[in-house]
């Protein structure tokens, strides 16, 4: 397994991928109305950015192909020329000039994210200590928070009425001429804020490039008989223990995930038509939502591989029902309401079932068909949640008028990843990823 050094610091390197992941989906996010004023998108073309995004189609396409091409070439394989992909989706997205080059550029993006996450997560568990383990993925997710508050706070001192946005006026007159107008000058801010994410791709795409090969990844493909990609995925199919976990771990991260997929993309736009806010307001509430993210991660951290997992799990998605039960009690018109769904929310991010989806996924299953799995099931659960993305928009309609409504939505579906996941939560605590899969498959797979 290594030292633990040693796994911390490829942990970190594989980490920058929910970084980049979390970014992307929120540095459109945080540019969404600059977009919108610019190009006279309306909400349902705001649907459709939604649902070919990281946030879900374009993740989805790519971590089925993703998956399965890590079981097939390696883990590293991935790492040496996923990211290079990512940058020419950031760049097609920083010199957009129409909706289909914006929308181009949001898929490629989505569709690199997708291939990198399976391969991530999986690399952190491969590589990790057993007691160890469970801290690793909890790095990982606090990436996946740093990542969007960092872009937040770009996007506030680049947004118009930032500290930065007279820099940006004057770079945008630069490249585009004195007679731009005012919605082409203004949506440069969120151009430098992609801008941000490319320069982190690209020392992402050094760093892990570098990294070596996963021994478990090594050892699983010298003791298998060649196979193809197909025969790979017939294996996963064929097994019965995989496929319910499969099921299992596909249904508590959908639950979830069509709710935080639609926080993720539209918080800051909801924010400003439902609650009220400026686009700086709503994004500052968000910044620091994200901060109490990070903040709560860290501290599980600490304890997950000493705690039960099922008391974490449930605890964080408590919450996350608390925060939409203000919506329908208390509401999102006044400030109150709003912090105290910011807050609820940021301390149930820290406890989320992604943090146990990634870890659960990289343990219950063989390493023959681990990342392959992921990606599976990454497949399903984005796909669905941009199909849901469109759906919510047309519940939410043009001004928010249908917010309570598609609250009472989220309540239903936090509520059944809380039921599955009592029901189904594995005891993997404390155990090797070797002796989890002799325990679930036997000596034979």
């Amino acid at each position: 397994m290594g030292n633990n050094h040693g796994s911390l610091k490829s942990t970190l390197a594989v980490s920058l991928t929910n970084y980049l992941d979390a970014g992307a989906i929120v540095a459109g996010a945080s540019g969404l109305t600059l977009w919108q004023n610019y190009m006279g998108l309306s909400e349902v073309h705001l649907g459709w950015l939604n649902f070919i995004s990281a946030n879900c189609l374009g993740a989805a396409i790519g971590a089925i192909i993703g998956g399965f091409l890590a079981d097939k070439y390696g883990r590293k394989f991935i790492f040496t020329y996923n990211l290079l992909v990512y940058m020419l989706g950031v760049l097609t997205v920083m010199f957009s000039v129409n909706f289909p080059m914006l929308l181009c550029g949001f898929l490629i993006t989505g569709i690199s994210v997708g291939v990198g996450v399976p391969a991530s997560w999986t690399y952190i568990s491969e590589s990790s200590e057993v007691n160890n383990r469970g801290r690793n993925i909890c790095i990982s997710q606090m990436s996946w928070g740093v990542g969007p508050m960092v872009i937040l706070l770009l996007g506030m001192l680049f947004a118009p009425g930032g500290y930065l946005f007279g820099w940006v006026e004057s770079l945008a007159h630069a490249v585009g001429g004195s007679n731009m107008s005012t919605e082409a000058v203004n949506v440069f801010s969120s151009r430098v804020v992609f801008f941000s994410l490319f320069v982190v791709a690209f020392i992402a795409w050094n760093l892990q490039r570098g990294l070596q090969e996963s021994a478990e990844f090594e050892a699983a493909k010298a003791t298998e008989k060649k196979a193809g990609l197909i025969d790979n995925i017939k294996v996963l199919f064929q097994n019965k223990i995989a496929v319910r976990t499969v099921v299992f771990l596909a249904t508590i991260y959908l639950t979830w995930n069509l709710v935080a997929s639609v926080m993720g993309f539209f918080q800051p736009h909801i924010y400003e038509t439902a609650g009220g806010v400026s686009n700086e307001q709503a994004n500052w509430m968000n910044c620091i939502q994200w901060a109490i993210i990070v903040g709560v991660t860290f501290i599980v951290s600490k304890i997950i591989d000493k705690t039960k997992h099922k008391a974490i799990y449930v605890f964080g998605l408590v919450v996350a029902i608390s925060a939409w039960l203000v919506i329908v009690t208390v509401g999102v018109n006044g400030m109150a309401g709003l912090w105290a769904f910011a807050i609820l929310w940021g301390i149930q991010g820290g406890t989320s079932p992604q943090i146990f989806y990634a870890l659960w996924g990289s343990e219950l299953f063989p390493a023959k068909f681990r990342a392959g799995a992921q990606g599976l099931m990454f497949f399903i659960v984005r796909g669905l949640s941009a199909v849901w993305g469109v759906v919510f928009t047309l519940i939410y309609g043009e001004n928010g008028e249908g917010f309570t409504i598609a609250a009472y939505c989220m309540i239903v579906l936090l509520t059944i990843s809380l039921i599955v996941g009592i029901i189904g939560c594995p005891n993997t605590r404390g155990k090797s990823l070797s002796q989890i899969t002799r325990e679930r498959y036997g000596e034979d797979i």
